[in-house]
């Protein structure tokens, strides 16, 4: 950055969406806003409201260091430390997954299946229709950040919410979310359903698993494999070595009626529908697409009596 002139915050947003279009980071518009807002603790809308303001030393070397790791392809996210994922803000670090717009298509479903339900008895959030069953109970395996669990929590109140992952440095940090979000969830460590064994059925399972596989995993973008966990993103030589088990494992842990809401890869379907309509107790299996036209989530449900 050339120091000739005095770097209002209008000269150094225009410098800087420039520098990181021709670096080639995503949306450098949005980038370059939630840097400078963070390097001067700021929102957002301020920069616009004091846009002829000169930027202070401090905050502009901070900014300086950030947007050069941004050029290096360092996740936005992880150099403001947080993600918004269903209205909600996330704290996020390298120990986890960061939020993506198209998990929000399996929190939607959950949300509409759970105010459909349809129980008589009164309802938590008040009314007699329209709210969730208090009893209702929920578990989100590999939870990562913690999003799927928490946006659920939040927008059911009164449900029973479980979420597990293998990484004690992940739950530490959803642990952290859940506090900051104002909601109860019960975090466990373990792999896939060993944290809930022992416990009651379940109404919904939900699950965003490592879907990836080695072969594609080279090919993802740099701010992905170079920063993401890939513990989190790899599901072996053919991105299915969690999704089988995970399957399998869904029947004997739902309810009668109760329901499975998984994300995959955009182009996954094909692999992962027979998968789970030849799972025993499993039934009405279908895909729900994200907003960008992507079978996104694999839905099914336990047929009623089935391995009783």
């Amino acid at each position: 950055m050339a120091d000739t002139e005095p770097w209002t915050i209008q000269r150094l947003m225009e410098w800087t969406r420039q520098f990181l279009q021709r670096k080639a980071v995503d949306e450098p518009r949005l980038a370059t806003e939630l840097l400078l807002a963070h390097a001067m603790g700021l929102r957002k809308i301020d920069l616009y409201t004091r846009y002829h303001e000169l930027v202070p030393d401090e905050p502009l070397a901070k900014f300086r260091e950030l947007v050069k790791r941004a050029a290096e392809q360092e996740p936005i996210a992880y150099l403001v430390g947080y993600r918004e994922f269903f209205s909600l803000r996330f704290k996020v670090t390298p120990d986890v997954l960061i939020p993506r717009p198209e998990t929000e298509t399996l929190v939607a479903e959950v949300i509409h299946q759970a105010r459909q339900r349809g129980n008589p008895l009164p309802l938590d959030g008040g009314g007699s229709g329209g709210g969730v069953p208090a009893s209702l109970r929920i578990l989100d395996v590999a939870t990562g950040s913690g999003c799927i669990a928490i946006a659920l929590a939040k927008h059911l109140p009164g449900a029973t919410v479980i979420a597990t992952d293998l990484s004690e440095a992940a739950l530490a940090v959803a642990r952290e979310n859940a506090e900051a979000n104002k909601v109860a969830v019960d975090f466990r460590a373990g792999s896939l359903f060993e944290p809930v064994a022992g416990e009651p059925p379940f109404d919904y399972i939900c699950s965003n698993p490592p879907y990836i596989s080695e072969p594609e995993f080279p090919a993802l973008p740099a701010n992905v494999r170079g920063f993401e966990p890939k513990i989190a993103l790899v599901g072996g030589a053919d991105g299915l070595a969690v999704i089988r088990p995970l399957v399998a494992g869904v029947p004997e842990r739902l309810a009668d009626g109760g329901m499975l809401f998984m994300e995959i890869a955009f182009n996954q379907a094909g692999r992962v529908v027979p998968i789970v309509q030849a799972t025993p107790g499993l039934a009405d299996v279908r895909t729900i697409k994200d907003a960008l036209g992507h079978e996104r989530v694999v839905a099914a449900r336990k047929t009623l009596a089935s391995g009783q």
